[in-house]
């Protein structure tokens, strides 16, 4: 990261700096400074308290959670992650970013950040001497700003025609075209906030596009570039008139929107330990897929942090429904995708766009782990359509999955007790929030003839 001071003097047209975590919703908190108080940042770190990570998905205060009047609700200390100081190019009056990351006031990392929930499992890969490699490919819905006449959202209209976006577009080339203005912001911004972004396609639903992102050997920096992607396609579509979506399944009857995760392992000498002598890959392959395979139903909650989450989990949807591996197989949960042998990799498939990519690539990375170092047996492969292959499903309900989450001892192992509960607690009372509501369509439905 630049020096605060030389960044500040080459941007002098900056006004104010956001300065920013991210909470276990994957949601950004945090402050907007001017410019002239934004060196306190850099020197001293910014106190914000630990609450911060104790809300839900409205910043509404989770008072089981532990972290308010336990406390006191007093601070800690985000100190900037490096690297992460970027202007901010979409703004409407001339910003900087930079992400956090939150310590206690001796400095030891604060149990509820997500960034140090990650760090906590790849020091584990650390000490054997291991570094994942990562890249996530991630899928959005692109949508008018204005809601349809039912309050509803909908797809776009194409700059060029003025024509709706009704249809899906698979690799559509023209479908591409008419969105290349939003789209070459979008890969301008993610250059700009030093996001490796690579390339842009049309997806199976109107209006839906997926970024795919270079892989990197630091998981803690594919995270970042997860998060940062997302605020860049916002920003993008916003410049364009539009919006832009992360939710998992936005309209009930099209296709979903994932956060496939691809990655390997290297060894201290650089070499990865899933390579074998043909595509069938290493035993550590076979192990981490196990490992995986076993962990799955206790991480969905994290997969899928959501009601809308589970919409997505449909049999032929392009989304996972079982606990499944296979060779070059996108009906099942773990892909592994032909390539060349240096290149073998896990496609973790089953977090949808909307996980947190910290908490999901501590899961996944967890897993993996904990299936090399016990040599898990992943069991067969499957091959043809999984959907109807009988395999295990994963929890299909969200009350399911945190269930799972709770008596979890994977989790509790490799993510701390505290950061359990926590979790748990925030999630509680979204899914509280949300059963309390009477929905329109609901209305619709008994309001006159029950």
């Amino acid at each position: 990261m630049p020096q605060p001071q030389v960044f500040f003097d080459d941007h002098p047209e900056i006004e104010a700096l956001e300065a920013f975590i991210v909470d276990v919703n994957g949601v950004l908190r945090g402050k907007r400074i001017p410019r002239e108080g934004s060196g306190k940042v850099f020197k001293d770190g910014l106190r914000v308290p630990y609450s911060i990570y104790a809300v839900d998905i409205w910043g509404q205060d989770v008072i089981p959670a532990g972290l308010i009047a336990e406390t006191g609700d007093n601070d800690g200390v985000c100190h900037a992650v490096p690297g992460s100081l970027h202007a901010v190019p979409w703004a409407e009056r001339p910003g900087a970013q930079v992400l956090l990351s939150m310590s206690d006031t001796r400095g030891r990392p604060f149990f509820g950040d997500c960034r140090h929930v990650l760090k906590r499992v790849l020091d584990l890969y650390a000490k054997k001497g291991l570094t994942p490699v990562v890249a996530a490919e991630l899928e959005f819905y692109l949508v008018d700003n204005r809601p349809d006449e039912r309050g509803s959202p909908q797809p776009p209209l194409f700059p060029r025609t003025g024509r709706r976006a009704r249809a899906p577009q698979t690799l559509s080339i023209s479908e591409v075209e008419e969105f290349a203005p939003v789209l070459s912001d979008i890969t301008a911004f993610c250059k700009a906030q030093g996001v490796p972004a690579d390339a842009a396609i049309s997806e199976n639903g109107p209006g839906q596009y997926e970024m795919n992102l270079n892989h990197v050997p630091d998981a803690l920096l594919a995270a970042d570039h997860a998060t940062l992607l997302k605020r860049a396609v916002r920003g993008a579509a916003r410049r364009h008139g539009m919006d832009a979506t992360f939710m998992a399944k936005l309209y009930g009857d099209k296709s979903g929107s994932g956060m496939h995760v691809h990655f390997s392992v290297l060894d201290k000498k650089g070499n990865n330990i899933f390579m074998g002598k043909d595509a069938k890959g290493s035993p550590s392959l076979r192990h981490a897929i196990g490992g995986l395979l076993r962990s799955m139903p206790d991480c969905t909650a994290v997969f899928a942090p959501n009601l809308n989450s589970y919409r997505r989990f449909a049999v032929g949807s392009h989304a996972p429904t079982t606990v499944s591996w296979g060779y070059d197989n996108r009906s099942a949960a773990l892909r592994v995708p032909a390539s060349n042998l240096a290149a073998t990799r896990i496609e973790h498939r089953v977090p949808g766009a909307d996980a947190n990519p910290y908490l999901a690539l501590a899961v996944m990375l967890a897993g993996a782990y904990d299936g090399i170092v016990n040599k898990v047996d992943p069991g067969k492969p499957f091959t043809g359509n999984v959907y109807a292959s009988g395999a295990k499903h994963l929890p299909a309900t969200w009350e399911g999955a945190l269930e799972a989450f709770e008596k979890s001892k994977f989790i509790a192992k490799y993510l701390g007790r505290d950061f359990q509960k926590l979790y748990l607690a925030c999630k509680r009372q979204e899914k509280e929030q949300l059963e309390r509501q009477v929905s329109s369509l609901e209305y619709e439905a008994y309001l006159r003839d029950i």
